[in-house]
């Protein structure tokens, strides 16, 4: 008797197939890839990813955490749009237009609501407090109310093409 694979091991497979085959990814068909916003960090080490909830009250991840940060920058041109503590950390919200809001945390800044910031801007500092490791900066996008994993906008998600089994 033949055994499936596991899901890990076909979505690896695809996406292997799809980097040699000349599949076009949804980065490519993604109109947000073609934003130009930038990683609002330096030197980028992906420490968590985003996991999008199963509904609007589900558990999940609702953006990415960054490690090794000690400073933040705008990821792309917006207002400040809120500045202040939510939940025991510092957080820092910009307001990009379209629909399209940042939100930063731990984050320390000397900006205050209304700002404007530009691309690649300064914004602040990490804060140490936060749900993980010092060090560490959460990074979170909504699209019209709804989070969206942030790597949208930095050039794309690969797209996963599930293969037959059997």
């Amino acid at each position: 008797m033949m055994r499936s694979p596991s899901p890990a091991i076909v979505l690896f497979v695809a996406a292997w197939l799809a980097l040699g085959t000349g599949v076009v990814s949804a980065a490519a068909s993604d109109e947000l890839s073609s934003r130009g916003w930038v990683w609002p960090v330096d030197g980028v080490q992906l420490v968590r990813r985003f996991e999008a909830p199963a509904h609007a009250y589900g558990p999940g991840h609702r953006g990415v955490d960054l490690g090794s940060v000690a400073s933040v920058r705008a990821p792309a041109a917006g207002r400040i749009a809120f500045v202040g503590m939510v939940a025991g950390r510092s957080v820092v919200t910009i307001d990009h237009g379209d629909g399209l809001v940042t939100t930063l945390e731990p984050v320390l800044t000397d900006l205050t609501v209304g700002d404007a910031v530009s691309r690649g801007s300064p914004v602040g500092a990490v804060a140490p407090e936060g749900h993980t490791r010092p060090g560490t900066v959460h990074f979170g996008v909504r699209l019209d109310g709804d989070y969206i994993n942030p790597l949208r906008l930095l050039g794309g998600v690969p797209r996963a093409i599930l293969l037959p089994c059997c």
